[in-house]
C-alpha cells in the first residue's frame, strides 16, 4: 500500500486519514458513534453558531436501506458495507430566539470543519472514513425530511477497513492513500494571481 509523507512536524492522525472504499460491513457501536459526533461538534464556527447537523444509520436499522438509497449507485455499491452512513446538513441562517434569522456566510465552510473533525477523531479509533457528494440531493432532503433553509452537505461512511480483495477490479487499484499538491501550489504569500498556474 502507498503511504503518504509530510513534515515530521504535522500530527500523524492527519498523515494516516485516508478514504478507502472496502469496509467490512460491522455496524459502527453507538458508544463509538457518540464520541465521533462530540468531536465534529467541537469544531469552530463564527459565532460559535454550530450550524452543523449529522443524520446516521448503521446497517440493521429502520434507516439503513433509504440512507443507502439515497447514494449514487457507484456509491451504493461499496458504501453498503460500511458500518454508518451520515448526511451532513448545515443552516444557512443564524436563526435567534425571537424567530428572526440573518444569512450565514459561513454554513459550509463550518459544516467542513465539523467534518473533518470527525474524520480525525473515527481515524483516532481505528475507523475509516469516506467523505462523499455522489447522492441524489433532491432524495436526501426528501428522505431526509431537511426543511428549507437547510443544505444537504455531504454524506460520508465510517467503518472498519477491510481487504480491498472485495471491491470491482477497476476499484482495487485505488484503495491506497492518495497523494497531495504540494504546499507551494497551495498557499502563497500575496494575491491569488501569485499562485502557480
Amino acid at each position: 500500500m502507498t503511504t503518504r509523507t509530510a513534515d515530521p512536524r504535522v500530527l500523524p492522525l492527519i498523515v494516516d486519514r485516508w478514504s478507502p472504499r472496502a469496509f467490512d460491513g460491522a455496524a459502527v457501536p453507538a458508544e463509538d458513534l457518540a464520541v465521533i459526533f462530540e468531536a465534529a461538534g467541537l469544531a469552530p464556527s463564527a459565532f460559535n453558531y454550530q450550524p452543523w447537523r449529522f443524520l446516521y444509520a448503521v446497517p440493521g436499522d429502520a434507516n439503513w436501506a433509504a440512507f443507502l438509497d439515497i447514494l449514487i449507485p457507484f456509491n451504493q455499491g461499496w458504501a453498503k458495507d460500511a458500518g454508518a452512513l451520515v448526511f451532513i446538513v448545515s443552516d444557512e441562517s443564524m436563526r435567534k430566539d425571537d424567530g428572526t434569522a440573518n444569512p450565514n456566510h459561513s454554513h459550509s465552510f463550518d459544516a467542513g470543519a465539523a467534518w473533518a473533525m470527525l474524520a480525525l477523531q473515527a481515524t483516532a479509533l481505528g475507523y475509516h472514513t469516506h467523505g462523499m457528494t455522489g447522492i441524489d440531493f433532491a432524495k436526501a432532503r426528501d428522505v431526509l425530511g431537511v426543511p428549507e433553509g437547510w443544505r444537504v452537505e455531504a454524506a460520508v461512511a465510517i467503518g472498519r477497513q477491510d481487504s480491498p480483495e472485495k471491491l470491482p477490479d477497476f476499484l482495487k487499484e485505488r484503495e491506497a492513500p492518495s497523494g497531495r499538491k504540494p504546499v507551494a501550489e497551495l498557499a502563497v504569500a500575496g494575491t491569488f494571481a501569485s499562485l502557480p498556474a
